[in-house]
């Protein structure tokens, strides 16, 4: 069975194997062994609660739990901007007119905000190539909306999500060309490692005093303000499934945008039920044995979630012995179920 799990100690061997395997932009999964490690310490020391609310985040693997192989990774930070500062770019309109020549025009400009500090993130989704099929993408994604259904208690009003933008063929960043490598004087990927080791007091001292013009810069970098990068779409549209929007803003260095909405507006959040779990063969109407849901257990320290057969019936999900002992449930616990046709999404 296909599961996501918290990420444990053993696990940094294979996520360094599986951080080789991104391209540039992913700012928060690098192939970085000690990185890496301090990202699962700090998951660690979150679920045991000794993390403050600044430093507080989730991190998780998909695992196949046949073979034992790490698949992909996901995360949430638990709110943003407390201590590091979270920049990026509001996409504002600027209005110039003259009465007297009868002309007026539209710009769009860039300013510096701060306007999601405090929200939570969900951050880090990655899945390998060899695993883009059967649904695992819409799993590894939703996995953490139903840890936060789940969990509700330690997460704040709003979410966010900032995705890559886009880059060209040559793997560079336009947006990056045209606006970021003129005030930090770094290439994209030393200003992306800095950034992602929590260095960031380069930003506040090298960016932007003022706001940017969009129409003054070349079109190409233009054409990149609000662009999800080719590989990110599928994220994206699961994202805006979800129900998370685009509201103008937009990251400092690739200009990817950003996704939020109130965590009461999640789908998952809204739609998914607790209910006691039954083991033994699952029940799925005769011709429907490809109809599947979303079943996680109620564990913080040890949270599983995957794909099951079957649907709630009569208040109680059944599941197969194998997905039980995967999920880490046993009879009559309770587990949470998003129905199939919500999970498909």
């Amino acid at each position: 069975m296909i599961v996501v799990r918290v990420v444990q100690t053993g696990d940094v061997d294979a996520l360094v194997a599986l951080a080789q395997e991104t391209g540039p932009g992913l700012t928060t999964f690098k192939p970085d062994r000690d990185a890496l490690a301090a990202r699962i310490e700090r998951t660690r020391r979150t679920l045991s609660g000794e993390a403050p609310a600044a430093e507080a985040g989730y991190f998780f693997v998909m695992e196949d739990t046949a073979t034992g192989d790490v698949a992909g990774v996901c995360g949430i930070e638990t709110a943003v901007g407390l201590t590091q500062p979270f920049y990026n770019y509001r996409v504002s309109t600027v209005v110039h007119a003259s009465q007297d020549l009868g002309i007026w025009t539209r710009m769009r400009a860039l300013n510096i905000s701060h306007d999601l500090t405090g929200y939570a993130e969900v951050c880090s989704l990655f899945l390998s190539p060899r695993y883009r099929t059967g649904g695992m993408g819409g799993l590894l994604s939703r996995s953490r909306f139903m840890f936060i259904a789940q969990f509700r208690e330690l997460f704040p009003e709003r979410i966010c999500a900032e995705l890559r933008g886009h880059f060209d063929a040559e793997g560079t960043s336009p947006f990056w060309r045209a606006v970021g490598s003129h005030f930090y004087q770094i290439d994209f990927n030393a200003a992306d490692y800095l950034s992602a080791h929590g260095r960031k007091s380069f930003l506040a001292e090298l960016m932007p005093r003022y706001p940017v013009y969009v129409e003054l810069l070349p079109d190409e970098a233009q054409a990149c303000v609000g662009l999800t990068h080719a590989d990110t779409v599928p994220a994206r549209r699961m994202l805006e499934g979800e129900g998370l929007r685009y509201e103008n803003h937009v990251d400092i260095f690739d200009a990817g945008p950003v996704l939020e909405c109130h965590i009461a507006d999640l789908r998952t959040v809204r739609e998914s039920v607790l209910v006691p779990v039954r083991i033994g063969t699952p029940q799925v109407a005769e011709g429907d044995e490809r109809v599947r849901s979303l079943v996680s257990n109620t564990s913080l320290g040890d949270f599983r979630v995957g794909f099951a057969p079957g649907v709630v019936q009569d208040g109680v999900f059944t599941l197969g012995a194998q997905e039980a002992a995967a999920l880490n449930v046993k009879e009559g616990e309770q587990v949470r179920v998003l129905a199939a046709s919500h999970a498909a999404r």
